[in-house]
């Protein structure tokens, strides 16, 4: 019983420094969200890459560009 009132209370701890950790965004802190290194999408070196893998490998996987065949013969 008194292990159950240990677990309990360490939960109950470790849930109030979990929600202690969030924090509103100020208004003139969300000029930093907003940055062109949070953006989702491919980086410079990534969309090269990408490029000439496309040309090397004559096909393209999932990432939207066109397909074809690599060694330029019909």
């Amino acid at each position: 019983m008194k292990r159950l009132k240990v677990g309990i209370s360490c939960l109950a701890m470790m849930g109030l420094i979990g929600f202690s950790a969030c924090a509103t965004v100020k208004p003139y802190q969300k000029n930093r969200i907003n940055d062109a290194e949070m953006e989702l999408s491919a980086r410079k070196t990534q969309r090269f890459e990408q490029n000439f893998q496309l040309y090397r490998e004559g096909g393209s996987g999932a990432n939207g560009g066109k397909s074809g065949g690599g060694c330029g013969c019909n």
